[in-house]
């Protein structure tokens, strides 16, 4: 078994210690960098706290060594696309969220402002009450009979929430009390 924990924990932008604090209980960095190096046994138990601390699903951690996943190879810097020091696995973007967290995906099947027919845009459900956090991002809100309003999130005052559609000349649609928000995480266009 080939084991991600190094790969997810970097793409979450945490140290050896801070995974080691939010684990729980609270481990020791070095236990931390002994699994990930394979110095020590990563049980069951080990992965469910590890994969807690991350926000990621178990699973996730490791992955067959037969198994064919995509690889990221280069990065494309300043001076154009340059090779890693090492190779490593691509993790998908759904994977990345927190553990449970509701996924969504808004088909464009006409363009409206930069999003062209044929493109996926993937959301991620946030409570209305974090709505803070989504201002000036694209996001979509459930209206009543079964419609939605989407465009950027551009205010919010109490329960309402202003939503700028992304086409030309669009006016405001304002939502009262949403049942949630969903904001765009990732765009999904084929070349």
């Amino acid at each position: 078994m080939i084991n991600r924990i190094r790969i997810i924990r970097k793409q979450k932008g945490m140290t050896l210690a801070d995974l080691a604090e939010a684990c729980d209980p609270p481990t020791t960095p070095q236990t931390i960098g002994r699994i990930e190096t394979g110095m020590r046994t990563l049980s069951t138990k080990w992965m469910d706290r590890i994969a807690t601390a991350l926000g990621v699903e178990p699973e996730l951690l490791v992955r067959g060594e037969s198994a064919q996943t995509a690889q990221v190879v280069a990065a494309l810097g300043e001076r154009g696309a340059e090779a890693l020091a090492k190779v490593h696995d691509a993790l998908p973007p759904t994977a990345m969220g927190g553990a449970g967290d509701a996924l969504m995906v808004v088909q464009v099947d006409y363009p409206h402002g930069e999003y062209r027919p044929g493109d996926q845009v993937w959301l991620r459900e946030i409570a209305p009450e974090d709505a803070g956090r989504a201002v000036n991002r694209d996001v979509l809100v459930p209206r009543k009979a079964g419609r939605f309003a989407f465009g950027r999130l551009i205010d919010r005052r109490g329960d309402k929430v202003g939503i700028l559609p992304p086409g030309h000349g669009e006016k405001q649609v304002v939502v009262e009390s949403p049942a949630w928000i969903a904001v765009a995480e990732m765009l999904v266009r084929r070349l």
